[in-house]
């Protein structure tokens, strides 16, 4: 077993990368950018504090290279916020799990992980 094996016990990858996304919560609309993602959830960083295990909608824009018509793709899916932590620079950080989101979606973001993961 290497190294890596040992470290990383997830079983979807996990990229750090920005995409746009939109994170609605308790009445507020946030638009940030992923700091990480994989085909399961998303990490990103939003200016107002908001507790863990809070529902949230979810849209993600993924780009055009996924779709063969070349046009922006967009994922909607609901989840919940499974982590906050605050950010030194401001804001907060939160871990959201993707826990109401279709095959179809799921397989867009693992196929766009799927191409910027080295071979």
């Amino acid at each position: 077993m290497t190294r890596a094996e040992k470290t990383e016990r997830r079983i979807h990858p996990r990229i750090d990368h920005e995409l746009p996304i939109r994170v609605a919560a308790n009445g507020y609309d946030f638009s940030t950018s992923t700091s990480n993602l994989s085909c399961v959830g998303a990490y990103c960083l939003i200016k107002k504090y908001v507790p863990p295990f809070t529902k949230v909608m979810v849209k993600l824009a993924l780009p055009a290279q996924i779709e063969a018509a070349g046009k922006k793709c967009a994922v909607e899916c609901k989840g919940v916020i499974v982590r906050t932590d605050d950010e030194e620079r401001g804001g907060f950080n939160i871990a959201i799990f993707f826990n109401e989101i279709n095959d179809e979606q799921r397989k867009k973001i693992a196929k766009y992980i799927n191409q910027l993961l080295p071979n």
